[in-house]
C-alpha cells in the first residue's frame, strides 16, 4: 500500500484564502445581475451553471441591453470562456480524470484553481490545490452571489444607485490585470475601436459580437503572442531540463 503523502504546508489555507478573496467579488455579480433585470433564481442558475466570472459579467453586461442582445450575450460569455479550454489542456495530464469526475473538474477549471495548482512542486499537491481551490471558489462565489442578488433586489431601481452602468465597469476591472501582455492589450484596443465605431449604426449587442470577432482573429493567428498553448493559457513554460 502506498504511503499517504501529507499536503504541502499552507496549501489548504492558500486554497481557502483564494476562495474567500475571489468569492467576495460574487456580491458585485449578484447585485449587477439584479440590476440587469435577472431575478434571484435566474442569477443563481447562471452563476451555478456557468461559473466563470468574466463570462458571467460579460453576459449580464450585454443582456442588460434587452432581448435582441441575448444572442450577443451568450456569444460574448462563450468567447471569454475559451481560455478555460487551454487550462484544461494544461491540467489534463496531471489530473487524469474520467467519468463524472471529469465533468466536475471542468466546472472548476478556472484561473484560481490553475494558479494554485501549478504553483505546487509535487503532482499530488497540484491535484489537491486544483480541487481545494476550485471547491472553495465555487462555494464562496455562489454564496456571495446569492447575497448580492438579495441586495440588488432590495435596492429597487438600479439607475438610482448607478448599478445599471456598473456592469461594464466591473468587467473592465476584471480583465485589467490581463492587459499586461502585449497581445491582450492590442486585442483590447482594437476591440474597443471596432465596437465604438459601429455602435451608432447597428443594433444593441452587435458591437460586442464584432469586437469578439477581433479577439478570434488575433487568437487564431496569434500575431503578437507566444506560439505555445501554455503561453496562451497564461501558464509557465517548462524549464526544458531533460528527464531520465
Amino acid at each position: 500500500m502506498a504511503e499517504f503523502e501529507k499536503p504541502a504546508k499552507g496549501l489548504l489555507g492558500t486554497s481557502i484564502g483564494v476562495g474567500l478573496a475571489t468569492g467576495f467579488y460574487g456580491i458585485s455579480f449578484g447585485a449587477l445581475s439584479a440590476a440587469a433585470g435577472l431575478d434571484i433564481w435566474q442569477t443563481m442558475t447562471l452563476s451555478l451553471a456557468m461559473f466563470s466570472g468574466g463570462s458571467q459579467f460579460a453576459f449580464i453586461a450585454v443582456a442588460a441591453a434587452g432581448g435582441p442582445a441575448v444572442a450577443a450575450a451568450v456569444t460574448s460569455a462563450w468567447l471569454l470562456g475559451i481560455r478555460n479550454g487551454f487550462y484544461a489542456v494544461r491540467m489534463a495530464p496531471i489530473l487524469k480524470m474520467v467519468g463524472l469526475k471529469r465533468f466536475i473538474g471542468a466546472m472548476v477549471t478556472i484561473d484560481e484553481s490553475l494558479a494554485v495548482a501549478i504553483g505546487q512542486e509535487k503532482v499530488a499537491d497540484q491535484r489537491r490545490g486544483f480541487w481545494w481551490t476550485g471547491a472553495a471558489v465555487y462555494v464562496f462565489w455562489n454564496s456571495a452571489t446569492f447575497l448580492g442578488a438579495l441586495l440588488g433586489e432590495a435596492l429597487g431601481k438600479p439607475e438610482q444607485w448607478g448599478l445599471d452602468a456598473a456592469a461594464a465597469a466591473a468587467f473592465v476591472g476584471l480583465i485589467w490585470p490581463r492587459l499586461k501582455e502585449r497581445q491582450a492589450l492590442i486585442v483590447a484596443l482594437a476591440a474597443i475601436a471596432v465596437a465604438t465605431l459601429v455602435s451608432p449604426f447597428v443594433p444593441a449587442g452587435i458591437p460586442v459580437l464584432l469586437a469578439g470577432g477581433v479577439a478570434v482573429i488575433f487568437g487564431s493567428t496569434n500575431w503578437f503572442g507566444s506560439k505555445s498553448v501554455d503561453a496562451v493559457a497564461g501558464v509557465e513554460q517548462p524549464t526544458g531540463e531533460s528527464k531520465p
